[in-house]
């Protein structure tokens, strides 16, 4: 499991102080981008092989809200990878309580976004 700390800004947050819905998905998405670095995978190198990744899919649950100042905790977990998808449970914590839940489903595109398979090295990485 990989875990993201997220610290949430006034720019997050509404005029009630409250994270705004919609940035729940801009953390899930820092916290994918760091998982993926960490994993060793090289988005420039992919890219410049004519691939990259993209968000097909997401189921996402708001459980409470988040406020200003609070630090936040994105986990991220594979649950599913085939030739043609991962699958990826991601949870925004706050200490041991569930804010937000996300069941993410990322594909390959070519440059030219046609479907394409998974790279064998980043399926291998990712299980």
């Amino acid at each position: 499991m990989h875990r993201f700390p997220i610290r949430v800004y006034y720019e997050d947050t509404d005029m009630a102080g409250i994270v705004y819905y919609a940035n729940y998905l801009r953390y899930i998405e820092r916290a994918r981008s760091d998982w993926v670095r960490d994993i060793g995978i090289d988005q420039n190198a992919m890219r410049e092989d004519g691939l990259v990744f993209a968000v097909r899919r997401v189921e996402a649950d708001y459980l409470s809200s988040a406020r200003f100042d609070e630090e936040l905790q994105v986990e991220t977990s594979v649950q599913q990878v085939t030739g043609a998808r991962l699958v990826m449970e991601q949870v925004v914590k706050r200490g041991e309580q569930r804010l937000f839940e996300a069941l993410v489903t990322i594909v390959c595109v070519s440059d030219t976004g046609q479907p394409a398979r998974l790279p064998a090295n980043i399926r291998r990485l990712v299980h």
